[in-house]
């Protein structure tokens, strides 16, 4: 549904633009009326199915890490390397201000163009990126640094070089270290969250979701091909895989939903970008209480999907 929704709305912007700022009363009326239009339109998203979410998670358009940063944090100083063997330009990531307090930031980076897309492997990091990652959180506990992720990708790089170089234990490593940080960890989930590759960045105290971002073992054209032999089912593959954020929040994997704008977060990022601000500054000042964010976060995985289980019995 959302694909025809974006098209019958990109013919009605191309009308718009055509009228530019035309003053006449038939431009006026004409204008007014491609506005009700649209708004009608956008209404008809509000009960998107997940086939659709899995559609806006990977929304060319939608904010990635880089955007977040920018729009979140003041002072943001890259880091680069995994001082072992290069840089991988798919995890971004270094130390930053979020209101004033020091944070290490992470997130997957898919990029905004092709050009950008190549460099970044379309966001699908290689061992090199997780071991970057895995160099900045021990950096943040050594200095006692909250860290801060953003999620957006389809996976790890399944290639046969990362596998060379050790991409599951790049993956088994950076899970082991994050269960056991004694900083509080926070991650959004901005797009998709696919397998381990996401997971590698997501074993945090709390656990938030953009409303139209989904996280999943794998994608629905995976489940789709291994289930029926047939990729082209990847819509019926969503809606039984559980991978929305309404879905996880109800089995306890997410903490909070997010809501987006009608239409996605590409419509309206500033919204977007508020109320990310305001849900991880709620979280935040609850975590910097913690004890021992280790042994939260250790409850926290043990207590997932435990409500939806006594249900089902």
């Amino acid at each position: 549904m959302i694909k025809e929704v974006e098209a019958k709305m990109a013919v009605m912007d191309q009308e718009l633009a055509a009228l530019g700022d035309a003053a006449d009363a038939a431009s006026q009326i004409r204008r007014s009326q491609l506005l009700r239009d649209k708004e009608e339109l956008l209404q008809a998203c509000r009960d998107c199915t997940p086939e659709d979410r899995v559609y806006l998670a990977r929304h060319t358009g939608r904010p990635g890490t880089a955007d977040f940063i920018q729009a979140l944090f003041t002072d943001f100083f890259e880091c680069k390397g995994d001082r072992l063997c290069r840089e991988d330009p798919s995890i971004l990531g270094g130390v930053a201000l979020y209101h004033g307090l020091p944070v290490t930031v992470l997130g997957h980076r898919k990029g905004k163009n092709l050009e950008e897309n190549m460099a970044c492997n379309f966001g699908m990091p290689s061992p090199e990126g997780y071991r970057k990652a895995q160099r900045l959180m021990k950096q943040a506990e050594k200095f006692g640094r909250p860290i801060i992720t953003f999620v957006d990708t389809p996976g790890a790089y399944p290639g046969l070089e990362a596998e060379a170089h050790g991409q599951g234990e790049a993956i088994a490593s950076s899970l082991a270290l994050m269960s056991a940080l004694e900083v509080p960890v926070i991650t959004v989930v901005i797009g998709e969250g696919g397998s381990g590759g996401a997971l590698a960045l997501a074993v945090a105290n709390r656990v938030l979701m953009l409303e139209n971002a989904v996280y999943s073992v794998l994608s629905p054209e995976g489940f789709a091909s291994i289930l029926w032999k047939d990729s082209s089912r990847a819509g019926e593959a969503a809606g039984i895989m559980k991978l929305t954020a309404a879905d996880l929040h109800g089995l306890g994997v997410a903490d909070e939903v997010i809501p987006e704008p009608l239409g996605g977060a590409h419509l309206e990022p500033e919204s977007v970008y508020r109320a990310v601000d305001r849900a991880i500054h709620t979280h935040l000042a609850q975590l910097l209480k913690l004890r021992s964010p280790a042994a939260h976060r250790y409850q926290k995985f043990r207590e997932m999907g435990l409500n939806a289980r006594k249900e089902a019995l």
